[in-house]
């Protein structure tokens, strides 16, 4: 059974419609923030602003090909938005509103001065060649215009993007924009373009920081360092293998990876690179030397100690959620998790670091590449890590700590309800995931408020 593959009978009844997801997601959260005046909570969980474009290109063989992009600005109360473009041939208009709105919130619990956005264009990036590639990103980039800007919306990379991808959207829009300093307008380019050291590998980086800290915070009990851990990988992207090697130099022990065409299985443990190697050569990671092939289902079920969800949504959802045996899940992935899966693992002790804190590496980085590019200066690799890991570090403490206060306060917080007139079911014990959104919507209404509400 594969990652996307549902049983008819249980995931019907579940909404795996990711906009309604993440508005899920706020609305729990809101209701640990009684101060919230209602009519900003509404601002607060809608997007800004959708574009939609159409547009034609002639691709290699001579044919004209019509595509269709998004590009979702969720919130800018706190800065210009931020957010890569991911090409998917799934990739839907309210796909990229949850994405957007999920960057909102990892750029508030990080405390990083964006605000959240996202892109995506309709379009399956192996059935076409990079010159394809190019027309189709360039022209994305010139139907947006003015849309995106250093101070007003700025891409990155995303699935089935790369830092060539950044360089042609910087080109495109340096045509368009000469005389100024552009090279804010997108993060995750080239290094000798501006991008910034450190960048490839910083979603993944960043997840093994957050982990490493909520394991020595003692949030599993009798699992306190990811040194002598089993881990599980599934997506074996960049995201996923980079993530596979940096575990495994803090010596984690990989014992099962997977992508879109199946997983692989060794209790004795799996080389990271000869495993990236065997995918470049091959297309997969199936076949390679010495392991089982598994499954993606039978994969999230595999027993382990760290499971790392690095593909797309709704991997683990509420048909399989009680197979799962790992100790804690590292959210590599956007929205890998939905609600009903997040309650059933709780009930189940299972610790999830969810995506707004667990990814945010990449936003982190990606912040660092814009201040470098604003200020025309390159930071050495160890620098740039070096700032991540403390912001990664201290947010981490933030949501563990937050989650610790609301758990402290629940009859207090329900008092305050009551006074407040807002009725609904009592307030429940939350999860890390709940935690950092309410540590987020506090933060951007407390920004919205301290600007005031314009005119």
């Amino acid at each position: 059974m594969s990652a996307k593959t549902k049983s008819p009978d249980k995931a019907a009844a579940e909404d795996l419609n990711p906009y309604h997801i993440a508005q899920q997601q706020f609305d729990a959260a809101a209701r640990y923030v009684p101060q919230l005046d209602p009519g900003l909570a509404v601002f607060l969980k809608q997007p800004s602003r959708m574009i939609i474009v159409e547009f034609p290109i002639e691709t290699a063989s001579g044919e004209v090909r019509n595509y269709v992009g998004y590009r979702c600005l969720h919130n800018a109360a706190r800065g210009p938005g931020k957010g890569g473009i991911r090409y998917h041939p799934d990739v839907t208009a309210d796909e990229v509103r949850a994405l957007a709105s999920w960057m909102t919130w990892k750029c508030a619990v990080l405390d990083v001065p964006f605000g959240g956005a996202k892109g995506g264009i309709v379009c399956n990036p192996k059935q076409r060649t990079k010159d394809d590639l190019r027309k189709i990103t360039r022209r994305f980039i010139a139907e947006l215009g003015d849309a995106i800007g250093p101070y007003v919306d700025i891409p990155a990379p995303d699935v089935n993007t790369n830092a060539e991808t950044m360089a042609w959207i910087y080109d495109t829009y340096e045509m368009m924009h000469k005389g100024q300093n552009n090279l804010g307008v997108v993060t995750g380019k080239p290094v000798e373009m501006g991008g910034s050291l450190g960048r490839r590998e910083a979603t993944s980086r960043g997840c093994l920081f957050c982990t490493q800290q909520a394991l020595a915070r003692g949030v599993v009990p009798g699992l306190d360092t990811v040194k002598g851990a089993t881990v599980v990988v599934q997506g074996y992207g960049n995201a996923g293998a980079i993530a596979a090697q940096l575990y495994a130099e803090q010596g984690a022990r990989i014992i099962a990876v997977s992508d879109s065409r199946g997983g692989i299985y060794n209790p004795e443990g799996i080389d990271p690179l000869g495993a990236l190697k065997h995918k470049q050569e091959t297309g997969s990671v199936v076949g390679y030397g010495g392991c089982q092939e598994v499954s993606n289902e039978a994969l999230l079920a595999t027993p382990c100690d760290i499971l790392i969800p690095a593909a797309l949504e709704n991997v683990i959802r509420a048909d399989n959620a009680a197979q799962i045996k790992a100790k804690v899940i590292a959210e590599a992935a956007n929205g890998p998790t939905t609600p009903a899966a997040d309650r059933m693992l709780f009930e189940r002790g299972i610790v999830v670091l969810p995506d707004i804190l667990a990814n945010a590496g990449g936003v982190t980085v990606s912040y660092y590449e814009w201040v470098q590019n604003n200020e025309n200066e390159q930071w050495e690799e160890d620098e740039v890590n070096g700032k991540m890991r403390k912001k990664m570090v201290k947010a981490t403490d933030a949501v563990i700590e937050k989650q610790k206060e609301i758990n402290a306060s629940l009859d207090a917080l329900e008092n305050e309800r009551k006074k407040r007139g807002l009725g609904g079911a009592p307030l429940e014990p939350v999860d890390l995931r709940t935690a950092a959104y309410i540590l987020a919507v506090s933060r951007v209404a407390n920004v919205t408020l301290a600007r005031g509400i314009w005119p």
